[in-house]
């Protein structure tokens, strides 16, 4: 998600009219991204992004404004809710949304699973008259609200011509996927005399069908306002003619507000952009074919035959074939070969097209090698961005020195003196502390970068320092100056800076990246005289030598694992709630808000941030990291820490999307203990037993088996599989250019003469080896297909609606049956 800007906010109703406004995303209720506060305005900017992986089902995406007042009390001022079936209608444009209004009648989420039965009951004297029993069983995903959630039912028979009283489930506390299993019932018709031809009297029929009944779902709440409305459902008795008893789930819906239309007033809107993709994974073996043909890319002679190259050449956007390239090969341990491979095919394309081309502008393009570069220092860089940049962006953005040296931009009382001191400092620290990170670099770039500078040296051999820029275009071009420039992209600040320190940032990274770059002319960079009169202090020998240094032992062969020396790598932090672990025999096992910090070493908790430790877990201490069911403590989004001797620690995340975070990372880094469990127990001990198997021994082994997150052996945190789906649907998208290419291919084996303009986008070094793996990646993309199509149909004909799975009123559900019937038509 791209989160923009909002427009034209309503006034504050106070004297200076403007507000502090900041913008959250949920999953139908639930929060799980916050924006900074942007403060006195009514067209507040974000400037966020946000990615996340999905880990529930969801009916809405939707987007809040609150307004924080003086006495920092949040007001909602409106929302925009997108329908999970509507999100593709949006992919990947810029979209202005107006805000709605939101109130208890909008704010609804759930399902409700009902049983219903119409029956006739003859009386003592003979006559007949027809009962109604409506089963309320259960309901599940109700929203928090305040914190809780103690819901109960009401169920109510209504009429043209009366309304029976509602009757009323009991409450259930603390929770918000209640078990009622209570049966109400209900006189629909009067005694008649009885007749065996029709459950109803000819007089009682139109009644009958103009009858409905009515559940609404409650929270209990002890508040003076009364008990919050969670969702109504209302079903026309109608259905009940054809079959005597009826059951299914239903989703709840906003109450019907008896067509009253709401104030017309404009609330103003909100620029989003989002990206919503959608994989349908199979087992492994499906995917071998087209994966091995992936996988051996970089033995492909030439390179631009492989699949691979040819996934770059028909994909609209380089990186979008980039992302999940690198992935799958970093995940296989081929990304090194396969990047050298394109780096040297690029290289000689260079050389050949632009004999007299300057070699310092080599890899500086948009091709698939930069991309794919790019995405790798991405992801297995991350750590190393956050050792090295993290604490000095950090105290950039606490301490707020001034650091403007454009004569035009200071403000009033600076001294453009000390702004420019304030400014070298900086850049003296940062340009330090990444020229003495050599060490820390990862292997897996410095492998890469060997390659590029062999093989611009190898092409290039008039040019003594093209063995360097190859390198620093890179790794000062395209990873330091990106992240220093937009440090919340590469999460090393949660948020947008400020504008001042966003622009001292601005300042630090054009200077680290000419001193990166290594050119002749430094002062010939600068657009601005006051960057080329700031650089004049870093014109000396001792920088360039620095740089020349640094690249060299990142781009050196044969490199040492240097874990001796290794400093502990933050991994994640932020503030949970702990259940007390029980260490003393009488003490109090309560709930405490904690800091917790992990790192590559350790686990700890603290009282606040900067605190002295209460409790640390080494790593290797870390035997399972689970899910922990909600009937344990009645709360949501809870996880288990499982240590030696059966001691667990319970935590509670504060949304869904920040517990699977925590428990993947948490996975990652434990998965080569040597001792992890393979069961566990996915309730608590509670009053002497085991809530899950109800054993009562507390070091009774566990009931479950683990859900064991990643083989050993894998350093980041990817799906093989997922990643092969994700290129096939991208060959499927693309598959008219495929069937381009090989036409290309067979004009240029056929003529071998010049290229044809309709041809000549397409990179074809040699039209035969081209032509036989197009031919494959073809098969194997339409196997995959018919694979997909199968399947669809399979689960089509074995989907009930109205299930657990697909209540009654779930529209993508609908949409999705209206299609398959389609395609069965067709195919008939």
């Amino acid at each position: 998600l791209s989160l923009g800007e909002a427009k034209n906010l309503p006034t504050y109703p106070g004297p200076n009219k403007m507000r502090d406004c900041y913008c959250t995303v949920n999953l139908d209720q639930e929060e799980v991204f916050r924006t900074k506060i942007v403060e006195k305005s009514l067209c507040p900017f974000y400037g966020e992004d946000f990615y996340c992986e999905i880990p529930r089902t969801f009916r809405h995406l939707s987007f809040y404004i609150f307004d924080r007042d003086v006495f920092r009390r949040d007001s909602i001022i409106g929302k925009v809710a997108i329908q999970k079936e509507d999100l593709q209608k949006y992919h990947n444009r810029d979209t202005w949304f107006q805000l709605q209004h939101v109130d208890a009648d909008s704010e609804v989420q759930g399902k409700v699973h009902l049983e219903l039965r119409l029956s006739e009951v003859i009386t003592d004297t003979g006559v007949v008259c027809h009962k109604l029993a409506t089963r309320v069983l259960e309901c599940q995903g109700l929203p928090i609200v305040n914190g809780q959630c103690d819901p109960y039912a009401t169920v109510t028979l209504a009429g043209p011509s009366r309304q029976s009283e509602a009757k009323k489930t009991k409450v259930k506390k603390k929770t918000n996927n209640p078990h009622f299993d209570e049966v109400f019932y209900f006189e629909v018709t009067r005694p008649s005399s009885y007749n065996k031809k029709s459950h109803f009297d000819i007089e009682d029929v139109d009644e009958v069908d103009k009858m409905e009944i009515r559940v609404d779902l409650w929270n209990a709440s002890n508040l003076k306002f009364g008990d919050e409305f969670l969702g109504e459902l209302r079903l026309p008795l109608k259905f009940l003619r054809q079959s005597s008893s009826y059951e299914a789930w239903y989703f709840l819906q906003p109450r019907d507000n008896g067509n009253k239309s709401l104030k017309p007033d404009d609330l103003g809107s909100l620029r989003l952009n989002v990206v919503y993709t959608e994989d349908h994974v199979f087992s492994s073996d499906y995917y071998s074919p087209l994966r091995d043909l992936l996988l051996k890319s970089a033995d492909v002679e030439p390179v631009s035959a492989s699949a691979a190259h040819i996934l770059g050449e028909v994909c609209r956007e380089k990186h979008e074939a980039a992302i999940p390239l690198v992935r799958l090969f970093l995940h296989y341990g081929r990304i090194v070969p396969f990047i050298s491979a394109i780096a040297n095919a690029e290289v000689k394309r260079t050389q050949k097209l632009f004999t007299s081309r300057d070699p310092n502008t080599i890899f500086r393009g948009n091709s698939l090698t930069s991309k794919c570069i790019d995405e790798t220092m991405k992801l297995a860089g991350m750590h190393y961005l956050q050792v090295t940049l993290k604490p000095i962006i950090d105290e950039i953005c606490q301490v707020h020195k001034p650091c403007e040296i454009d004569p035009v931009k200071l403000k009033d009382g600076e001294n453009l003196e000390n702004n420019r001191e304030n400014l070298r400092q900086y850049v003296d620290r940062i340009f330090t502390v990444i020229t003495k990170s050599g060490v820390s670099c990862p292997t897996v770039m410095c492998d890469i970068f060997f390659s590029l500078r062999e093989s611009a040296a190898k092409r290039f051999q008039g040019d003594l320092d093209v063995r360097y820029t190859a390198v620093s275009s890179f790794i000062f071009l395209r990873f330091f100056a990106p992240a220093i420039l937009s440090p919340n992209l590469f999460q090393l600040t949660p948020h947008h800076p400020d504008p001042q320190t966003s622009r001292t940032l601005t300042l630090i990274s054009k200077t680290i990246q000419t001193l990166g770059s290594l050119s002749k002319s430094k002062s010939a960079n600068f657009k601005e005289s006051y960057m080329a009169t700031f650089y004049d202090y870093f014109n000396e020998q001792k920088y360039a030598d620095a740089v020349k240094n640094f690249l060299d032992l990142i781009s050196s062969s044969g490199r040492r694992d240097h874990k001796s020396i290794e400093q502990p790598i933050l991994l994640k932090e932020g503030f949970m709630i702990k259940r007390a672990q029980g260490r003393k025999r009488f003490g109090m096992k309560n709930f405490k808000k904690r800091w917790f910090r992990l790192t590559n070493h350790e686990f700890t908790y603290q009282k606040s941030k900067g605190d002295h430790p209460l409790c640390s877990i080494p790593i290797e201490n870390i035997l399972a990291v689970e899910r922990l069911e909600e009937e344990s403590f009645k709360m949501k989004n809870m996880f288990q820490v499982i240590q030696p001797e059966r001691r667990v620690l319970y935590i509670q995340a504060n949304n869904c999307v920040e517990a699977k975070d925590w428990i993947d990372i948490l996975t990652k880094v434990s998965q080569c203990n040597k001792k992890r469990l393979t069961v566990y127990h996915p309730s608590a001990y509670l009053n002497g037993h085991w809530l899950c198997c109800k054993a009562t021994a507390d070091n009774t082994p566990g009931c479950t088996p683990c859900t064991g997150g990643l083989p050993a052996n894998i350093q980041l945190d990817i799906d093989g599989d997922r990643e092969t789906e994700r290129i096939y649907s991208l060959f499927n998208l693309y598959m008219p250019k495929l069937e381009k290419m090989q036409e290309a291919c067979g004009s240029k084996s056929v003529y071998d003469g010049p290229e044809e303009e309709e041809y000549s986008t397409f990179i074809i070094d040699d039209p035969k080896e081209t032509y036989k793996t197009l031919k494959l990646i073809i098969e194997g993309v339409g196997t995959l297909e018919q694979e997909h199509a199968q399947y669809k149909r399979d689960k089509f004909k074995k989907t009930k609606y109205g299930s657990q799975e697909h209540p009654i009123g779930d529209k993508s559900f609908q949409t999705y049956i209206r299609q398959q019937s389609e395609i069965s038509a067709h195919s008939i």
